[in-house]
């Protein structure tokens, strides 16, 4: 009776409650694993998308890009890289975080408690699954989207670079110098005041001035109207010149594109999807291995971290550099054997995450050691 007694006493689910889905070691992997993770993401695309930056500033300066679309170009260009390099980022926080548990000798406490290497996966794989699903969204459409619309800003501006950047009293190069302009004053309604044009074409200049001007869009592009000047052409040195009044006097700008160029990272996804084209199986395989990379690099990185804890700060961290060096290497060969067709387009470079997993296995079995690996196989054997 005691018994039954002592029994009812037990809250309900107790057993439950003992054993969490998710423990405090699982926490704690996952959280110091997320922060370390971003901020390996954004040391990486800050390095990326500075040097970008600075060509675009380049093109800015030289009056391709507006400084409307400037910080806009900027902030898509971040998108692209923070998706590009998450594998890369991922895998190198997973090192960096077990490597720390290891020098800290918190896997020696892991390890005395009975854990193991699923244990440091299920931690890991609580914040890799998730984000791994993220990816496959972001690489499919927010990427794409990303392209595309820098795209459209980029062609935009380049239909309007060679009018943009002119001011009053100062001389605006274009066309690498083929085209300056001079404006003394520009009025309230964009009217352009006492023009200088000169316009090289081949060996040939020549010179305009024009008491006003304007722009207009024309059905083949973009004029530069001038009213009321003077133009001289001909051969500089030479001894034969054209000199002619005019009323009016039009200097074509930019002519008219038919159709954007669309780059294959900007195309839909569907689109590549129902395409036989090399190319298009070729760019869809490098969205595919976003995803990917992040489970297969995980599943690489949590054995490779393993570290005595006199070992060095960085670890195995040369060693990581150079798998992931030949992956990304190997993975861009392998897209450009699809695009030529050297190799089977299903075969592509799904090949190279067999190889990952192989060695991944053999640095399992190494960390769990070759003696219990074959006794666990004699065991198995022998039932």
């Amino acid at each position: 009776m005691r018994e039954k007694g002592l029994e009812a006493e037990w809250p309900k689910g107790y057993k439950i409650g003992r054993s969490p889905w998710v423990s405090v070691l699982d926490k704690m992997i996952a959280l110091d694993l997320l922060t370390t993770l971003l901020s390996v993401l954004s040391v990486i695309v800050v390095i990326i998308v500075s040097r970008q930056f600075i060509r675009i500033l380049d093109k800015a300066i030289e009056g391709q890009v507006s400084n409307e679309t400037l910080f806009s170009i900027l902030g898509l260009k971040t998108v692209v890289a923070s998706i590009a390099f998450l594998p890369a980022a991922l895998f190198m926080a997973v090192l960096m975080v077990i490597g720390r548990m290891y020098r800290d000798q918190e896997m020696s406490a892991v390890f005395s408690a009975g854990g193991g290497a699923g244990t440091i996966y299920r931690a890991v794989f609580l914040l890799v699954f998730p984000l791994s699903v993220l990816s496959l969204g972001l690489a499919m459409y927010a990427a794409p989207w990303a392209e595309a619309r820098t795209g459209q800003l980029t062609q935009k501006d380049e239909q309007s670079s060679d009018i943009r950047g002119i001011a009053a009293g100062k001389f605006t190069e274009y066309s690498q110098g083929d085209l300056v302009f001079y404006v003394e004053k520009i009025t309230a309604d964009k009217k352009l005041q006492q023009v200088f044009v000169q316009h090289r074409q081949g060996e040939r200049l020549a010179i305009t001035n024009a008491e006003e001007g304007r722009l207009e869009d024309l059905p083949d592009g973009r004029y530069m109207i001038l009213e009321r000047g003077e133009r001289v052409e001909g051969l500089p040195g030479g001894l034969k010149y054209n000199i002619e009044n005019f009323s009016e006097y039009a200097v074509r700008i930019d002519e008219k594109t038919s159709a954007a160029n669309v780059d294959r990272e900007a195309l839909d996804t569907h689109l590549l999807w129902n395409s036989k084209e090399p190319r298009d199986v070729a760019e869809l395989q490098r969205r595919f291995s976003i995803p990917l990379g992040v489970i297969f690099l995980t599943f690489l990185a949590v054995p490779l971290a393993q570290s005595s804890p006199r070992a060095g700060v960085y670890g195995n961290m040369l060693v990581a550099f150079l798998i992931y060096f030949s992956y990304g290497n190997l993975l861009r060969i392998s897209q450009s054997w699809v695009m030529k067709e050297t190799i089977p387009a299903w075969v592509g470079s799904f090949w190279l995450y067999l190889v990952l997993l192989i060695i991944g296995g053999i640095l399992l079995a190494k960390f769990y050691g070759w003696q219990w690996l074959i006794m666990k196989i004699r065991d198995k054997v022998a039932r």
